[in-house]
């Protein structure tokens, strides 16, 4: 049975909101010290996503190439640095590194789901191309950040043993190759947490999203399945490219760690 698409009202959005002045409320009364962090967060996430609203409601009328890969490429932009400067230390070329890697690991898995998967045609039809690239985008994102911050933090503590294999006269691949398989790991505990979950815990956004707008529920876990799949295979490829820019940076040539380059970052900073 098909439904119709149900357009949510300023005073329904309002009963919604009204909750996080409750949560306020409550914070206020328990002595949490949480409210002006969530009254500010809120307020932030409204104007932000007014903002995107707008803008792409611009660009679906537009439905023209240039503006959606515009939109795409600065949506890239964005992933790219977060993911490079989320970690605890950093080194030069660090943000290059996340750029890279959750470009290729994302754009990749973003052609293989509009050009052999769905076959959106055109490739660039809005309602499809920014959404797919963009939830494909944000778990990315956490996937390579999570990994830096694992390989850097890991060199730091393993360094006595890491030099002591390079000392027995092991290459700067072999002393690292530990390190980044943990780095690449750690980038995709949070996917593999959520594909065990799904169906059985919690209903994922794509999922979610598809039966809102009047899909079928198998037609919607389709999709799902898709996205959760090519999010994977994002994740593993920008983690290891970012891992492997990563370790180039901090082995020298000549098969020695040089920790020298990193450079802690300080909180909130």
């Amino acid at each position: 049975m098909d439904h119709a698409y149900t357009r949510l009202t300023t005073g329904q959005l309002s009963i919604a909101s009204g909750l996080v002045l409750v949560s306020a409320g409550a914070s206020m009364a328990l002595s949490l010290g949480i409210e002006r962090g969530l009254l500010v967060a809120a307020v932030r996430m409204v104007v932000q996503l007014m903002a995107v609203g707008l803008i792409l409601d611009w660009v679906f009328a537009l439905d023209h190439p240039a503006a959606v890969a515009l939109v795409l490429v600065a949506m890239t932009l964005i992933a790219g640095v977060s993911a490079g400067w989320r970690a605890g230390a950093s080194y030069r070329g660090m943000i290059a590194n996340g750029l890279i890697g959750v470009t290729l690991g994302s754009w990749g898995a973003s052609a293989i789901a509009l050009l052999v998967v769905v076959r959106v045609h055109p490739w660039y039809t809005p309602q499809f191309a920014i959404p797919l690239v963009g939830m494909i985008l944000g778990n990315t994102m956490n996937g390579v950040s999570l990994g830096l911050d694992r390989l850097t933090s890991e060199l730091v503590a393993r360094r006595g043993q890491v030099e002591s294999t390079l000392a027995l006269g092991a290459t700067r691949w072999e002393a690292a190759l530990p390190i980044i398989r943990s780095s690449v790991r750690t980038g995709l505990i949070q996917t593999i947490n959520t594909m065990a979950a799904a169906g059985i815990v919690t209903l994922p956004g794509m999922m979610t999203g598809q039966m809102l707008a009047g899909a079928t529920p198998l037609d919607a876990v389709k999709y799902q399945m898709v996205i959760m799949f090519l999010m994977t295979f994002a994740i593993v490829a920008g983690s290891i490219v970012a891992a492997i820019l990563a370790f180039r940076r901090l082995f020298t040539a000549d098969h020695q760690l040089d920790l020298s380059r990193l450079v802690e970052r300080k909180a909130g900073g």
